[in-house]
C-alpha cells in the first residue's frame, strides 16, 4: 500500500530535519545518506522517493539549517534593544550554544562551505547573516551597521574557535572574554 502525500511529506521534513542537524554536527561531507536514514526512522531504499541525489539532499539541508532560528533568537526579537543586545550576546556566547552545534546556529558550521559553496549555499548564508544584522540594529545608521557586522563577526568567530579548541579552559575563557567585551562589563 502506497504512502498518501501527506505521509511523504512528513517523511520528507523528518530527512530534512535530521540531515540539517548533521550538517551543523559535522559539516557538509560528513552525514551519510544511510545514516540520516536510519535516524529518520526510515529504509535506504526510500531515500530516492524524496531526493534526487546525497548532493540534493546535503544542499537543501544546509539552506534549511541557514533558515532555521533557534528559539531563543526569536524570543529576543520581541525585546528592546539593550535586552536583546545582550541576551543575544549571552545566548550565543553560552556554553549550550557551544556545545549543541546540531541545534546552534548553522552560521558557525557552515560558514567554510558557503565561502566554496555554489551561489545557491551563498545566498542562503548572506540572507541568514543580513538576519543578524537586522536583528542588531544594523540598519539604523552607518555606525550601528558597523557595530551589527563587529558584533556578528565576533560571535561567530568566538564561537568557532571555542569549538575547536581542545582546551576546555580556554574555549571557556573565549566565550567569556568576548562577551564581557562586547557587552562592556570588564
Amino acid at each position: 500500500m502506497g504512502h498518501s502525500r501527506v505521509e511523504k511529506a512528513a517523511s520528507r521534513e523528518r530527512v530534512l530535519r535530521v540531515a540539517s542537524r548533521k550538517v551543523r554536527e559535522s559539516g557538509l561531507a560528513g552525514p551519510g545518506v544511510a545514516e540520516i536514514m536510519q535516524e529518520a526512522g526510515l529504509t535506504h531504499g526510500g531515500f530516492y522517493k524524496h531526493f534526487a541525489s546525497r548532493d540534493d539532499l546535503i544542499a537543501q539541508a544546509a539552506a534549511a539549517a541557514l533558515t532555521e532560528r533557534p528559539v531563543e533568537v526569536e524570543e529576543l526579537a520581541g525585546m528592546g534593544e539593550q535586552d536583546r543586545y545582550a541576551g543575544l550576546v549571552d545566548s550565543y556566547l553560552g556554553r549550550e550554544h557551544r556545545d549543541s552545534p546540531g541545534t546552534g546556529c548553522a552560521l558557525v558550521t557552515l560558514g567554510a562551505a558557503a565561502g566554496r559553496g555554489d551561489q545557491a549555499l551563498k545566498e542562503a548564508y548572506e540572507k541568514r547573516v543580513r538576519g543578524y544584522l537586522d536583528l542588531l540594529g544594523g540598519n539604523d545608521s552607518e555606525e550601528a551597521r558597523a557595530e551589527a557586522m563587529i558584533t556578528l563577526s565576533a560571535l561567530v568567530g568566538a564561537t568557532l574557535i571555542a569549538r575547536a579548541v581542545a582546551d576546555r579552559t580556554l574555549s571557556d575563557e573565549v566565550l567569556e572574554t568576548v562577551a564581557r567585551q562586547l557587552t562592556g562589563h570588564c
